[in-house]
């Protein structure tokens, strides 16, 4: 289920994040289902089990994940729209920068290009 590019310039926590959250949004993980072990995907990935201990830290503080003592880390019963929102407010971000791009007369096809670009960039296994 999870992967990592160890020559990435993406630290590997964050890849472990974000293939969760992808994983989360695609239904692939459900709410209130049991994510890997640390100590299973450590050795699974072959990853330093502290790496993962902090991508499931962050995930916890985000609120998409809860531990439970002696039974391991679950999703969070409402991490699928606490995805959709935290989506919601990119593109509420990406509409406002257009609208004051577009005050600037830059042209359409330039914003668009710039945006086409940027996505192209971005490291791949996020979410969608």
């Amino acid at each position: 289920m999870f992967a990592v590019d160890k020559y990435s310039r993406v630290p590997i926590y964050e890849q472990i994040i974000a293939q969760v959250e992808m994983h989360i949004a695609l239904g692939d993980l459900a709410p209130e289902s049991l994510l890997p072990s640390v100590r299973s995907l450590s050795v699974e990935l072959s990853v330093n089990p502290n790496t993962l201990q902090k991508a499931y830290a962050e995930l916890e503080r985000r609120g998409l994940c809860y531990s439970v003592p002696g039974s391991g880390r679950f999703i969070a019963a409402d991490a699928p729209e606490k995805l959709r929102a935290g989506r919601q407010a990119l593109l509420a971000d990406i509409a406002e920068a257009t609208r004051k791009l577009a005050q600037t007369q830059i042209p359409l096809s330039d914003i668009l290009d710039a945006v086409k670009r940027a996505y192209n960039e971005a490291p791949q296994g996020g979410t969608p």
